[in-house]
Order: C-alpha cells, then structure tokens, then sequence
C-alpha cells in the first residue's frame, strides 16, 4: 500500500510532508476556535448567534482568500505561497489570543480564515503537481487526512491546558499555541522546490490569464468543478453543524458532547480520507464520489430518521466521519486534472473556495427551513439536494484518473 511513497524521490517526499504538515497546522488552527467558544461564551457573555457569526464570517473570506490565493500561485510559486499563507494564518490565531471582546475576535478571525482558505489552494496544486498521474489519488488524499491529524492535536491540546489553566486563561493560551505552524515555513523555504511542470509553464512564451478560467474553453469546467465542491461542502456543514442541536433537542442523547464521542468521529474521518484517495486511484474519480456522496446520504438519513440510542450513535459517529469527511479526498486530484498548469492554482482556488463560501451558508438554509418542518426534516432534505449535486456534477465531468499533466 505503501509502494507509491516509496517511489517518491527526496525532493517529492519533503513536498509531501510540508503540504502534509501545512494542512495538519491548519486543521489545528482552524479547530482551536471550537473549543475555546463555551469560554468565550461564558466570560464575554456573547450569544450562540455571536459565536456562529465568528465561523461563518472565517468561512466566507476563507472563499476569497482561497480564490485569491490560487491566483497568486500561478504567478509567484506554489511553495512561495505556501510559506506565506502558513505564516498569515498562524499569526492571525495568535493574534486572537490578544483581542479583548467580539468586535475585534471577529476582524482578527476573518483574517486567519483568509489564510485557511489560501493554504489549501498553495498545498493541494503543489502537491498534485509533484505527483505521477496513477498515484495522485493517494498522495494529496493523503495530505488531506492531514486534517484529521491536526483536529484531533486541537482536541488533545484543548483539553491539557483547560485543564491546568483557569478558563480565563487558558483560551487565549490555546489561541496562542497557533503560532507553531509558522516554524513550518522554514523547512518549505530551505527544502520544498517549485515543481518543475510549473516552472516550464512560466518560461512559456505566452501565458494564460488567470482569468481565463471563466472564458468559453474552461468555463464549463469551472462551473462544474465549482457545483461539484459546493455540494460537497454545503452537505458536510448542512449534516455536521445542526446534528448535534438535533440529537439533544429532539432525541434527547448525552453522548454527542463526549471526547469519545468527537475522537470516533476524528478517527472515522482519518480513515475515509486514506480509503477514498486509495479508491479514487483504483476505480476512478467519478465513481469515488459516488461512492462517498451516497454513503454520506445514507449516513445523515440514519441519524435522523431513524430512532437510535446512545450507543448506537456513538458507532454511527464513525460512518458519519468516514463518509462526510472521505469524499473530500477526490478534490484534490480532480481539480489538479482538470485544468491547465497556468491557471490551475486560480481553478483550484476558485472552484474549492466557492463551495465553501457557499456552502457556508446551508446551515443557515437549514435553520430556515426548521421553522416550516422538523430539524431532523430540514437536514435530511439539504442532505439530498447536496449530494445530489454532487452526483451530478461527477457524471458531468469528464474521468481525470491517469491523466498526465502538461506545462499548458
């Protein structure tokens, strides 16, 4: 299973492990947030509406900043932007360490998600492009199990220092604990070349525009890789953000707050991240988020449309991190396949950005449509129409796996 990393030169494996490390630091920044927002809550005496603005308002600049981003890549370096975008969003979640009330967390906050957006467009196309065509499947899904990694080292971390730390402490310690990744960029700087498709498509006579993604010969593809990202993205928040709400309110079970809860959830999402990038190399792209989009439809009806125990969802948690967290393995290598090399950090950007920016409006839809039916209801409809999408839009697209890149 193994074969592939094996087969990887020094130069590909330090790449590997900074875009590795980078999504890691980043899921570490990113899930920090969620475990400081009772203390928050609680000593700034915000509202949970508050609290949900601070994400959602890291979410959508995360879209532009990860469109910006992709933009910049193409121009000034994959690696080049890597650096930068791991030390901008390091700084900002040790920055918010320092804020003294909601105003300033959620300028300081938007700011850090400019950078989480940016470091997935620098990370995915430089990993995609370091990669032969029969293993990039494998290689940047496993850079993106990565998250599950720096999720679970958040949850850990959390948990020591709220522990020794009084609670009025300890959440600005916590914040501050982000600055780590920043010592990342110097091993990129001194180990991580630029790839070396991308430097012939520089050197080519006439480039693209990064704008040319949305011109007659790409747009359709634009389109179709932007509907793709947000029906995945619009279903994993749709499922993720109101569930826990609903199997309080309406089933009435303890369990969801648990650590063992969260750590089968971590642990279900690390594994579907390593078995759809295997898959996705073995049956193809297509049939990968098939596969993945089904499973997490089934997953979200299971829970709420069906009566379970405490038990019961504590082991549905490991299907629900499974799917919902695997099908994002795929994007990666698709995205990286799909366009040229002189616009694919601006199409990667873009098309995976937009999802989010979008789709971090679903849980909004969602509490919307809980007015007019149940909340188990709402999430099941948006549930569907999301990973319907998903489907869709795969069928659409043409098959990528294999595909040898070119310079342009």
């Amino acid at each position: 299973m193994l074969d592939w990393y094996r087969d990887l030169g020094a130069p590909e494996r330090r790449t590997f492990w900074a875009c590795f490390g980078g999504w890691a630091l980043d899921a570490l920044d990113v899930q920090i947030y969620t475990f400081v927002i009772p203390a928050l809550i609680a000593l700034w005496h915000i509202s949970t509406a508050q609290a949900g603005l601070l994400a959602t308002s890291a979410l959508v600049i995360s879209a532009f900043g990860g469109w910006i981003a992709g933009m910049l890549a193409d121009r000034i370096g994959r690696a080049r932007l890597l650096m930068i975008m791991i030390a901008w969003f390091a700084f900002f979640t040790f920055l918010s360490g320092f804020t003294q009330n909601f105003q300033q967390l959620l300028i300081v906050r938007g700011l850090q998600g400019f950078g989480f957006g940016g470091e997935w467009a620098a990370g995915s196309v430089l990993m995609g492009e370091v990669i032969r065509a029969a293993d990039r499947g494998k290689a940047v899904g496993t850079v993106q199990s990565a998250w599950a990694w720096g999720w679970g080292a958040a949850a850990i971390l959390a948990t020591i220092i709220f522990q020794i730390l009084p609670q009025e402490i300890a959440w600005r310690a916590l914040f501050f604990v982000g600055i780590l990744p920043a010592l990342l960029v110097f091993y990129i700087r001194t180990r991580v070349p630029e790839p070396a498709i991308f430097k012939a498509a520089t050197q080519a006579p006439a480039r693209r525009s990064t704008l040319d993604i949305f011109r007659a010969e790409l747009l359709p593809t634009t389109i179709l890789g932007a509907v793709l990202t947000t029906g995945a993205q619009g279903g994993y928040y749709a499922i993720t953000t109101f569930l826990p709400t609903f199997l309080r309110t309406e089933r009435h079970l303890t369990v969801m707050g648990t650590g063992g809860y969260l750590a089968v959830i971590i642990v279900g999402s690390w594994v579907g991240y390593i078995v759809s990038a295997y898959v996705s190399d073995a049956v193809g792209r297509r049939a990968n988020f098939f596969i993945f989009a089904v499973g997490s439809l089934l997953i979200a009806i299971a829970y709420t449309q069906t009566q379970i125990s405490n038990p019961i969802m504590l082991a549905l948690g490991f299907p629900l991190g499974f799917f919902a967290s695997g099908i994002f393995s795929g994007m990666g290598p698709v995205l990286t396949e799909l366009f040229p090399t002189s616009v694919r950090g601006a199409a990667q950007g873009f098309c995976y950005n937009f999802g989010r920016g979008i789709g971090a409006f679903f849980p909004t839809l969602v509490g919307l449509l809980s007015a007019k039916v149940a909340l188990g209801a709402a999430i099941g409809i948006f549930a569907a129409i999301c990973y319907a999408i998903v489907v869709l839009a795969a069928v659409a697209l043409p098959e990528t796996r294999g595909r040898e890149l070119l310079a342009d």
